[in-house]
């Protein structure tokens, strides 16, 4: 019966430190976006913890093992995992001067070092309490670490593919909290434990589970302006109502903007894009990689355009269908990695949009050289491609290697900035295509001409005020990105900073409950 329980609380062991680990992006990363620095930091806080622990536990158990230490280890544990929800935002906001990385690897060791640490614990103990006699032991540890390993499997299989999207990340915390109590009163039950430790363990178990259970699931509150909130497979998507003002949030960062009222796009690159039909006579064939809330889409398809759009996440194709106006007949939506879209897909185009690049956060696939081909593969001879991208400056060194990168390909390419100072954070986006980037500009819109409608006044001055100020990136001295070699993520981290600053720094981002 020893045997059976502690297996048991192995399993539990094993799955929770998996689980912990994958959900440790959900819980940091709408505050700091999901980035390679998270998922180091996530990595190096899991690794470190698990060699702290299996050093105390493998010296605690030496001093007289006992399943009652057991207990302990799981109950410490899964209290701590109770606290995580309630502490996470005063320590994010406590942590915010430090920077974003070192934020970020403070955070990751904070939250999630002690109850890993704990776990790390229970394996070599485990063993000890296992193991009689000195030739049991090899086989005792490979028993030991197989099981603890396939609960792992299993956790990071059913947190990643079921657990996330279904049941939320605050009350999936709180579960594996309780799973670890659960297996402290196993602990317990199997020790020879007094009447009143058995009675604390079932108690903590019992409340664990009424607060697990009475814990409410992320849901919309329409009242504060919190339209829906969803764990996708892929991101915290969220859809927010400011005064007048909806957006779209994707891991914290906001993607899409709106008027409430008439659905028209708030974001300047957004209406900048419409300078791309001057470069064509009639409408034609868009592909747009990166739907969002379909802003794009539906200013393109209300003009005669032919749309085909890829979306990775099926839940911002639902949004933008259920709060941002997108109808089936604006575009022909393929829920899917845009690369392997390109790969399985040769229809030409006239147009291609790339705007799958947000929050600070650059999909390094989607930027290669071997990206850049595919795309150049789907374009018509005088197709036009778009590229928008984040920059804290004109000239950085992001835009100038992703101007090198599309030189691979592309005789001729521009830079349309949308913000003032050329030193500033903002939107620019970047065209390339085989013939010159130029039109004439009789075509452009007079602001002058829309005095009278604010809407169109605004949107025609930033599109002339980007097309005014467009310039060929010095890219001659840039590195070309691989998939080989490829550092964006390294570059876009103070574009993350920058973005995240600001975005915490918003009364209602606050308010909104990140």
């Amino acid at each position: 019966m020893s045997s059976v329980a502690l297996y048991v609380i192995v399993f539990i062991s094993g799955a929770s430190v998996l689980a912990v680990e994958i959900l440790g992006t959900r819980i940091l990363g709408p505050f700091y976006g999901v980035s390679l620095f998270l998922w180091s930091a996530l990595i190096t806080v899991t690794l470190a913890a698990l060699s702290v622990g299996y050093a105390i536990g493998g010296r605690w158990a030496d001093r007289g093992p006992r399943f009652s230490r057991l207990a302990w280890m799981m109950t410490g544990a899964g209290l701590w995992l109770f606290l995580v929800p309630w502490i996470r935002r005063p320590l994010l906001e406590l942590l915010e001067p430090v920077g974003l990385r070192a934020a970020v690897l403070f955070a990751a060791t904070l939250l999630f070092f002690p109850p890993l640490m704990l776990l790390g614990m229970v394996s070599p103990y485990a063993i000890r309490l296992k193991a009689l006699r000195l030739d049991e032991v090899g086989r005792t540890a490979g028993s030991i670490y197989a099981i603890s390993t396939v609960a792992s499997v299993v956790a990071a299989l059913a947190t990643g593919f079921l657990l996330i999207p279904n049941v939320g990340v605050v009350r999936l915390t709180m579960w594996i909290g309780l799973f670890l109590l659960v297996g402290a009163g196993v602990a317990w039950a199997t020790d020879r434990a007094s009447g009143v430790q058995r009675l604390v363990a079932l108690l903590l178990i019992v409340a664990g589970g009424v607060v697990a259970a009475a814990l409410p699931v992320g849901r919309a509150d329409p009242e504060r302006g919190l339209l829906a909130v969803e764990q996708s497979p892929y991101a915290e998507i969220r859809v927010v109502e400011v005064e007048d003002t909806r957006i779209l949030f994707i891991d914290g960062g906001g993607h899409t903007i709106v008027d409430r009222l008439t659905g028209e796009t708030l974001f300047p690159y957004a209406v900048v894009m419409d300078l791309l039909e001057n470069f064509y006579d009639e409408r034609g064939d868009m592909l747009l990689v990166g739907l969002g809330g379909g802003s794009i889409a539906r200013s393109f398809a209300m003009r005669g355009w032919s749309i085909d759009a890829v979306e990775i996440d099926p839940v911002v194709v639902r949004f933008a269908y259920d709060y941002f106006r997108l109808e089936p007949w604006h575009a022909t939506v393929h829920t899917m990695d845009a690369r392997h879209h390109l790969l399985t897909h040769d229809k030409s185009y006239d147009l291609i949009v790339l705007d799958a690049f947000g929050s600070s956060a650059i999909p390094f696939h989607l930027v290669t050289q071997e990206a850049f081909g595919l795309v150049a593969s789907r374009l018509n001879s005088d197709g036009v491609l778009a590229l928008n991208v984040e920059s804290h400056g004109w000239r950085t060194q992001l835009v100038r290697s992703l101007a090198a990168t599309l030189r691979q390909h592309f005789a001729h390419v521009r830079a349309m900035p949308l913000s003032e100072p050329p030193t500033t954070f903002g939107n620019l986006v970047l065209l390339a295509s085989q013939r010159e980037l130029e039109f004439d500009e009789d075509r452009l819109e007079r602001a002058l001409d829309y005095i009278s409608d604010p809407y169109m006044h605004w949107a025609v001055l930033q599109r002339n005020h980007a097309w005014d100020n467009r310039f060929e990136p010095q890219w001659q001295q840039a590195r070309v990105l691989t998939d080989d070699l490829n550092p964006v993520d390294v570059w876009s981290e103070n574009l993350n900073l920058e973005a995240r600053r600001v975005l915490h720094g918003d009364e209602n981002w606050n308010r909104l409950g990140w």
